[in-house]
């Protein structure tokens, strides 16, 4: 039984990093110094996804699993958890591409405005 909450828990660690990611942007525009540990992992994110790697979170709760008694699954965490629920057909490599042009488009639009409101602070 531990072993399946411990994959359940890198689980649930691996779904916050991705929103982490995601909207991590938000939380630096209330607290700034997020952003020395967002930016990494934007980079991070990313780059998982343009280069079509497979997360180390992912192959350590699928050993979890096993040691638990269930089945892993074949694939990364982005495919088995969550295209699934943004996306039922599965994941195909341009969709992963796209994912990871949304994480920059979303993040690059954050910090722009977040430049833009510092700078527009400072000139008053």
């Amino acid at each position: 039984m531990g072993y399946r909450w411990g994959a359940d828990a890198v689980a649930l660690l691996h779904f916050g990093f991705v929103l982490f990611v995601i909207l991590g942007g938000f939380l630096v525009v209330r607290w700034p110094r997020v952003a020395w540990a967002h930016l990494p992992a934007v980079v991070w994110g990313a780059a998982i996804e343009f280069a079509g790697w497979l997360c180390p979170l992912t192959p350590l709760e699928n050993w979890l699993r096993r040691q638990g008694g269930e089945a892993g699954y074949s694939g990364g965490f982005v495919e088995s958890y969550l295209v699934p629920i943004l996306y039922p057909h599965g994941l195909t490599r341009g969709l992963q591409i796209g994912l990871g042009v949304a994480v920059l488009v979303v993040n690059i639009t954050l910090y722009g405005w977040i430049l833009i409101q510092r700078r527009s602070d400072q000139s008053r």
